[in-house]
């Protein structure tokens, strides 16, 4: 099985051993692509994914390969985004962004504050009530989003009259595979 990539404008693709590393105008994503038999190889404006084998793990792991190298080339061109809401109907909390962590103090009235780290090279805005995380690694805003998501995760209530947290409202549609 072989797969072609074109590269697109304005990026470079560098294959050093297993690692596959994607720069471009919005930042630069790294990823160990390993897997027996697999071949990742870069020219100058294609990627090339190869395999001699095609038994059916094989074939799916080529096609994971090429959507992580497709997420990577729209990550470093246009970048990735997450919007998230803070909702609370109980204690007014309130979410800040302090060096590499985000911040949430008074959930559900505690005083100690409840903090996360924000992954990679995502870039944390807040406004007011409002959230928008981006960035050009897909999995790192994904899990920076999924951690603020369950720092505020209501255990031991009622979630039905305790609804406070800070959730996501809209997240990027599928990548370009």
């Amino acid at each position: 099985m072989r797969v072609e990539l074109e590269i697109p404008e304005n990026v470079t693709v560098e294959v050093d051993r297993f690692d596959v590393t994607v720069e471009g105008p919005e930042g630069s994503v790294t990823r160990r692509l390993w897997y027996p038999d697999v071949t990742v190889e870069a020219d100058d404006d294609q990627v090339v994914i190869e395999s001699d084998a095609e038994d059916a793990k094989t074939n799916s792991t080529v096609g994971t390969f090429e959507s992580h190298i497709s997420n990577a080339f729209h990550g470093v061109t246009e970048g990735w985004e997450y919007e998230m809401e803070v909702f609370y109907s109980h204690f007014p909390m309130q979410v800040r962004v302090e060096g590499e962590d985000v911040v949430i103090e008074n959930f559900l009235g505690e005083k100690a504050p409840r903090r996360t780290t924000i992954h990679g090279e995502t870039d944390v805005t807040v406004d007011d009530e409002q959230l928008v995380l981006s960035g050009p690694d897909k999995e790192d805003v994904g899990q920076t989003a999924a951690d603020i998501e369950q720092l505020t995760k209501v255990s031991g209530k009622d979630t039905r009259v305790f609804q406070d947290g800070v959730y996501i409202t809209n997240k990027p549609a599928k990548g370009g595979v």
